[in-house]
Order: C-alpha cells, then structure tokens, then sequence
C-alpha cells in the first residue's frame, strides 16, 4: 500500500438506519487504515469517520454514538482524551485503544468512565465490532440509569413541593365541602408558584386563598410555599385579614430571588352563618359564585399584586353568598388557554358559559350530592378546557371549590 493511500482521511460512509456511528480518534494513519479494514472484513455495521485530535473530533462528536480513542494525541496525551470526553460529550461511548506496553493505562481509562479498552495488535473485526456494540449499549443503559435516578430524586422533590403548595384543608365545618385540582402546564411534570390554602378559624370564619407567583420552575414553587405557609400561620393566629396580606407581601419580598417576581392573590372570609364573605383581590382574577340562579362573577375592588407595588391598606368588599352555593376559585392558567386555532383565549366569559353549560346538564343537587357534584364539574371543566386548547394549557392552573351546604334536604 501506498504511503499517500495510508495518510488519506477515512471517509464517513452515508449513515443508514440500523448503523452505529462510530468516531475513530487517531492520529497514526497506519493504525486507522487497520481499524477500518477489521471492520469492512466483519461487516460490521458501523459508519466509521476519523480525525487525528480532539480538537478536529469537536465538530463530530454529537453526532457520534460511540468514540474509538487513542490515549497518545497530539493534543491529548494518556487519559486527557477520556477526561475531556467525559465532562463534555458524557453520551457518547468511549472505547480505548492503547499500545501493549499502556495496557494497565486501558484499565484506568475505564476506571475513569470508559466503556471499554483493546490493546493494538491484539484485534481483529470480530472483537473490535462486539467491542463497539457493548461499549454502545452500556453506555445507554448507564445514561438511562442516570435518567431514573434523577427522575426519582425530581419526583420526591417535586412531591415536596406540592405538598407545601396545596395542602389539606384546616376545616371542621361538616356543612361545608372542599374540591380541588391542581395542573402543570406545558404537559409537564414542572411546578409552579400557583397554591392554595383553607383555614377554619377558632372564631367560624373560614379562610380561603389562591395565589399564583409569576413564573414556573423549583424557585417560584418554593417561593408559593414560603407563602402560603405564611399565610396559614398568620390566619391561625388570628391576625386581621389586613395584616395577613402585609406579610405574605413582605415574605415576597424578603424571599423572592428576583425583583421581578410578583404575585396575584384571591382571599375569601366566609362568615360563620355562610350567608356571607369579605373578598380581597390582588391582581387576581375574582372567583365565580354557583347558585340555583346561575352563575356570576364576584366583583370586588383591586389592590395591586404583591411584588409590583407595595401596598399599605388592602381593600376589602363584602359579598352576598346566599343559603345554597359553591365559590369558585382559580388561577389564570384556566382562562389563558386559546379557543381554536386563533389568538382568542377562554377569559372568564367563557369559563362561565363553560359551567353554565355543564351545570345545565347535570341533575339537580340533592341531598348528599354536592362534594361529588363540585369534582365532576372540576374534571369536566378542566378537559372541556383543554379541549378548546388543543391539548395542555400553557401556563399551570389551580381550581378550588368551597360549597355550602353538603347536604341539602329532599
């Protein structure tokens, strides 16, 4: 053979499906030529490309499956090469090759994340392809080790988090009902910063909260638990309503790790005859009262969302409830979502036209009826939703339904 014949780049082959991809790192073209030949005589199904260094090996890399890498480069020399494959391309599979005098340096290469190591002059097509196909499938299996390991460290966490952002109502009030959804957008396992809480008062009243912290991720989860967890204590104290606001506010802004952050709050005191409640909102969207009569929106004047402005004085309105209600309450991921394929969202028009519609077609309430009544609608309300969406909303969602009474006579 020609020396300009063994100094010539082997070519990559067009990939075909079923083919491993496979980046030969060596800068001896006597060596290379050997490794393409051993596998042309294996029929190895292998779409083989070849660089002298890793430097020229950059470009290549995330396109390869499977790395054959000499431990004496010009620009890496023993383990460097592995070192640098690991920290950077930790996918792709590595297989050593070293000289006979190195080969104690082939078993620390695979101490130190190699797949597997050959020794030159000890090779042939049959062993270099079994080689390749191990060293390709090992790797998967660690990295999909590595991916159920971090889903179940991401799936506690995530649990603890929701724990803290929607946790069982504090309620002792056997006429009162409580349902309650919680949705991730995006299709995703994602928290965000939307919570809820309900806290019965030694007094009667009952207390009910829905916030949502602009954002979505580990942060802004952990900033709506610091305050609902703020707000529940401040509640059990028996603190002013007012007061309670102040330090939700100043727990954001204490607490946030961005000045941007904000959040928009809904809060609800039911009087202890039921008949009627104060209503604080917060730059949130006000909650919808279900009756025999219909469906309305409960309209109330609006502070600013903590976080945008600092707010010394909450305004606070009374509302009419009635002898035979749920309250509504959500978070604006349940009015975000499109309808169709246009720019048009849902809003609160179309959420009551929603509830108008199901509650029209469902039976009446009757006694024992309402709990189960109230988490159908939450279901049906929720997939009606995301039907008119096309498929997950964007933005996450929480829905709480407070009804009165649980039992309505025959």
């Amino acid at each position: 053979m020609t020396r300009d014949a063994a100094q010539a780049r082997i070519p990559a082959p067009a990939a075909v499906p079923g083919q491993v991809q496979v980046l030969l790192i060596e800068d001896d073209d006597g060596d290379a030529l050997l490794v393409q030949e051993y596998l042309v005589e294996a029929g190895a199904p292998v779409a083989l490309d070849r660089v002298r260094s890793i430097t020229e090996a950059k470009p290549l890399l995330p396109a390869a499956a499977c790395v054959l890498l000499d431990l004496d480069l010009p620009d890496a020399h023993q383990l460097q090469g592995v070192h640098w494959l690991q920290e950077n391309v930790p996918q792709v599979a590595v297989v050593v090759l070293t000289g006979l005098a190195d080969e104690h340096l082939g078993a620390e290469a695979v101490r130190a994340g190699a797949q597997d190591y050959l020794v030159k002059g000890q090779v042939d097509g049959e062993l270099l392809n079994r080689v390749i196909r191990y060293a390709v499938e090992r790797r998967r299996f660690l990295e999909m080790q590595q991916q159920l390991r971090e889903a179940q460290i991401y799936a506690r966490e995530n649990a603890r988090l929701e724990r803290g952002l929607l946790p069982s109502p504090l309620l002792s009030d056997s006429r009162l009902t409580v349902a309650t959804r919680y949705r991730p957008g995006g299709g995703q396992m994602l928290l965000g910063g939307d919570f809820f809480d309900l806290v019965e008062a030694a007094d009667g009243w009952v207390h009910v909260v829905i916030g949502d912290v602009c954002g979505r991720g580990p942060e802004e989860a952990a900033l709506g638990v610091c305050l609902r967890v703020a707000w529940r204590t401040m509640v059990l104290a028996g603190r002013p309503m007012g007061e309670v606001l102040s330090a939700v506010q100043q727990v954001l802004e204490h607490e946030r790790h961005e000045e941007r952050l904000f959040t928009t709050l809904c809060m609800m005191s039911v009087a202890p005859d039921r008949a009627h409640a104060l209503l604080h909102l917060a730059g949130h969207p006000p909650p919808l009262l279900l009756t025999p009569e219909g469906v309305s929106e409960l309209r109330a004047p609006v502070s600013p969302p903590p976080g945008i402005a600092h707010v010394e004085d909450w305004t606070v309105s009374e509302v009419a409830l009635g002898d035979n209600w749920t309250l509504l309450m959500y978070t604006d991921g349940l009015i975000e979502g499109r309808i169709g394929t246009g720019p048009e969202r849902l809003g609160s028009d179309g959420l009551t036209e929603i509830i108008e519609a199901y509650l029209r077609a469902a039976l009446p309430v009757g006694q024992w009826e309402r709990e189960p009544r109230d988490e159908r609608l939450l279901d049906g309300l929720i997939d009606r939703v995301r039907e008119l969406n096309g498929g997950d909303l964007d933005d996450d969602l929480a829905v709480l339904a407070l009804g009165f009474p649980a039992v309505v006579g025959t």
